[in-house]
């Protein structure tokens, strides 16, 4: 692979490529090493000094029905089931075709880049859908993680690597993922969690003496390091840093047949020959599109990555290009919390799974009074803030056991450590529940109230108010281990009490460009526009703004990069035409 880092030397004004990409997040990476691996030259453009995009910052989940891993957890799933699944999760909010054109796709594109690069994923053992309670619906199998990497194959490349979020990672650099993290917690009460710990550990410390972090990658940062290390491998490929995209060109039928490039004060044109893939991660951080798309929400919220500058989809507006309509909503979103960092950068850390479910947890509004089921998933937790009064922020209430137990946020559990995130406002103390709601200036009354009736709810196991904890996703991200009647429900009893402020973060486009079945992107007539592609959030997505799963925008990306290129290979254009 040669790779450009900025300035576009080495790249000559003219150059010839059948594909090129713009965008080196997971979406991009992964068209490009699928056209890699079938013999086209691909060119790589991305607009940040690394690779990886939101996908290196994610856990990497990669959903996708009636693959081979599928069979050794669930070898009773099909497709059928899937689809009934998605029709009732999405319905019309997205085109049914797309839908189908994924799931009967969805094998063939992971076996055919597990077979012919460096990907690799693992289904996970338990791993359900979010909306458990729909029929169709499925505990396991249809979510993939990638397997584990070592970033040392990468050699120099390691450092274009997107880093993890550092409040992501412990001891300086180590990443872990939640099989890690179980091991961590239990090292002292387990043999093989004791051994899985120091193992870890010790790789880690060997790491830091080359490495500014850990190379052991998990997660979002093992799928973008594979498909890094696998698109390295061909000759053919190109991958341009900190280069930005100022014109798709047509010729004189309307195919899109080269882009014009800029990094610094270098510009050059080359050309397309098989068409143009726009993989740039969505709107996020395009300033007009957040106030139009996303009123209200800061882009100080959003814990994506920050190459998605919207400019990407300009050009193809510009050429006819039209968005998706009647999606549930433009974006994806998870409840967020926000911390200064020594450096005076934000940390934005989304609450997933670890906290917010857990029992002897409750989330409440400026009036001391839960407002949402506090155990579904990140979206709808997130989307139920803004449609709530009074709740943005919320205040993530514990007491100290449940600190103790599973932390918040950017607390780690075991209750140490406090000082620093008491002092800084992160993270607020109160001996009494009383003495909690006057520093957050909420009712204390309300307060009282919402853990009186959570505190009944435990010893019953039934959530009168938001049937918390009835699904099968909801109480796999409690813990049966306190032995109460519902995983997600625990009596709130010990002081001091704590609490975190939530946002509503935005993690991602769910609004793109309308496409058909094979990622072509189309005009306002439906027709498409010729030589251009569009996958990852660039796409609208075919969930129609709805989360019915983990790994729901990764496995999508995945899938559409396949179809995309294998579009491209069959009909691509053997020469370019005029300029326009």
């Amino acid at each position: 692979m040669q790779l450009i880092k900025q300035g576009l030397d080495g790249l000559q004004d003219g150059a010839e490529f059948d594909l090129v990409v713009i965008g080196a997040g997971g979406a991009g990476l992964s068209a490009a090493v699928f056209a890699a691996i079938d013999g086209a030259k691909v060119l790589v453009v991305e607009h940040t000094e690394f690779v990886g995009g939101t996908t290196a910052w994610s856990a990497g989940t990669t959903w996708v029905p009636g693959t081979h891993h599928s069979a050794a957890v669930n070898p009773s799933d099909t497709l059928a089931e899937a689809a009934k699944y998605l029709n009732h999760a999405v319905g019309e909010q997205a085109p049914a075709a797309l839908r189908e054109a994924f799931l009967n796709n969805g094998a063939q594109a992971v076996a055919h880049i597990e077979s012919r690069s460096s990907m690799k994923f693992r289904p996970y053992p338990k791993h359900p859908d979010y909306i458990s309670d729909l029929p169709g619906s499925t505990l396991n199998g249809r979510a993939l993680e990638p397997v584990p990497f070592d970033g040392r194959l990468l050699g120099d490349l390691f450092s274009l690597l997107r880093p993890p979020i550092p409040e992501f990672t412990v001891l300086g650099g180590m990443m872990v993922d939640r099989t890690d993290i179980n091991h961590l917690l239990a090292m002292t009460q387990s043999w093989a969690s004791f051994q899985h710990a120091v193992r870890i550990v010790w790789r880690h410390l060997g790491d830091r003496l080359r490495y500014t972090r850990g190379a052991r990658l998990v997660m979002g940062n093992a799928l973008v390091g594979r498909l890094l290390h696998s698109l390295a491998q061909h000759t053919h490929a190109t991958l341009a840093l900190q280069t930005s995209v100022d014109a798709l060109e047509r010729d004189d039928s309307g195919r899109v047949v080269a882009v014009r490039l800029r990094s610094g004060s270098a510009v050059c044109r080359v050309l397309a020959h098989k068409g143009v893939v726009l993989a740039s991660g969505g709107f996020n951080r395009d300033v007009a599109l957040r106030a139009e798309k996303l009123p209200g929400i800061p882009a100080e919220w959003c814990p994506a990555a920050p190459g998605h500058t919207g400019e990407a989809l300009a050009l193809a507006r510009g050429l006819g290009a039209v968005e998706g309509q009647g999606a549930q909503s433009p974006a994806f979103w998870a409840p967020v919390s926000l911390r200064q960092r020594a450096d005076g950068s934000t940390a934005v850390f989304p609450h997933f799974v670890m906290d917010r479910a857990k029992p002897g947890m409750i989330t409440v509004n400026q009036a001391g009074e839960r407002f949402v089921n506090e155990s579904t998933s990140y979206h709808l937790f997130a989307l139920g803030m803004q449609a709530a009064q009074q709740a943005v922020p919320a205040y993530l209430i514990a007491d100290a056991k449940a600190l103790r137990h599973y932390g918040m946020g950017m607390v780690r559990p075991g209750g140490k450590g406090l000082a620093p995130f008491l002092a800084d406002g992160y993270l607020t103390e109160g001996a009494t529940l009383n003495a909690l709601a006057q520093k957050l200036n909420i009712s204390a009354e309300g307060l009282a109230q919402s853990v009186a009736n959570n505190n009944t709810f435990a010893q019953t196991g039934v959530d009168t108010q938001f049937q918390r904890g009835v699904t099968a996703y909801q109480q796999n991200i409690g813990d049966a281990a306190v032995g109460g009647p519902n995983p997600n429900l625990g009596t709130m009893s010990e002081g001091p009490y704590y609490a975190v402020k939530l946002y509503p973060g935005d993690i991602g486009a769910a609004q793109g460009l309308q496409t058909n079945a094979h990622a072509q992107v189309l005009n306002a007539q439906g027709q498409v526009i010729a030589g251009l592609y569009a996958v990852g959030n660039d796409m609208n997505s075919i969930m129609g703004g709805v989360y019915p799963a983990p790994g729901i925008t990764i496995g999508p990306s995945l899938v559409f990069a396949y179809l995309a290129t294998q579009h491209a290979r069959a009909v691509g254009a053997s020469a370019v035409g005029a300029n326009p």
